[in-house]
């Protein structure tokens, strides 16, 4: 019987269980997906025994994303964005990758088909490792500019050093500016997060064609999804991101791509409405 985990510190919020386990009932796979608590100081040594442990890979969450990419060999997708999530065994070697990327791209293609044509100038709230995984994913998909807004400043400068010209860098004051001729806006900030201050934007200066995406999952609707649906603009919510990540390491380890259905949606749903985080 397969199994793989996720692995993180804390990690009882995790819905990871919750997805993996769901697709292994539902395509009759015999395995299992467990969660596992290990502190900063343990998880290279955890990592480097999990098929002793009898696990044919992990997910990882914080914060362990970086120290990941040390412990394993990296494709080039988590080599640029700096964190790996997803780690598989491929004949004794321990490989990782980051699946945000296509959880970001494909959540949005399923919820705003075509989002991408035409991709002029996206506004990317946030700079940490979920903004250099949407970058990463905007850049392949050509977008035109993009124009990342940061409390501090030279954390979205040091965006457009890793990622090249078409990067910019704004004022978290400049944000609402840079949403007049905006074809995408992302949030990658905490802020709307359940427990988190509200995140202050004025959504009425985005054009009435703009996409609007928030990888906040808890709540399912944030205020922001909520103010850019009460104008009509499509949206793409982060527990769609969180299910679309959730594919490709379920390819890796169990051998059978997953469909992100309604269902699997609605009971992740009906979880995060009890109130956990």
């Amino acid at each position: 019987m397969r199994a793989a985990c996720v692995i993180g510190w804390p990690v009882e919020h995790s819905r990871s269980p919750l997805i993996h386990n769901y697709w292994l009932k539902h395509y009759g796979i015999a395995g299992d997906y467990r969660r596992e608590l290990v502190p900063r100081e343990e998880f290279v040594a955890f990592v480097g025994s999990l098929a002793a442990r009898g696990y044919v890979g992990a997910n990882v969450t914080l914060p362990h994303k970086e120290a990941a990419l040390v412990a394993s060999q990296p494709d080039e997708r988590a080599r640029a964005i700096g964190a790996a999530n997803t780690l598989w065994l491929d004949d004794g070697v321990l490989r990782s990758t980051n699946t945000d990327v296509e959880g970001f791209l494909s959540n949005l293609d399923a919820r705003a088909p075509a989002w991408d044509r035409n991709l002029g100038k996206a506004v990317l709230l946030g700079s940490g490792g979920a903004a250099r995984a949407v970058i990463y994913g905007l850049l392949s998909r050509g977008a035109q500019r993009i124009i990342a807004v940061n409390r501090t400043l030279s954390r979205a400068e040091a965006l457009r050093q890793t990622f090249g010209a078409r990067v910019q860098s704004a004022r978290w004051e400049e944000r609402d500016t840079a949403l007049a001729d905006a074809s995408l806006l992302v949030n990658t900030t905490t802020l709307g997060m359940q427990g988190q201050p509200p995140l202050a934007l004025d959504v009425t200066r985005l054009p009435a064609q703009a996409v609007v995406a928030d990888l906040i999952y808890a709540p399912a609707v944030t205020p922001l999804i909520a103010a850019a649906k009460s104008r009509g603009l499509r949206t793409a919510d982060g527990l769609g991101m969180l299910l679309h990540q959730a594919v490709r390491g379920f390819a890796l380890w169990f051998g059978t791509t997953p469909t992100v259905s309604a269902e699997l949606r609605v009971l992740v749903e009906a979880d995060l409405a009890d109130g956990k985080t």
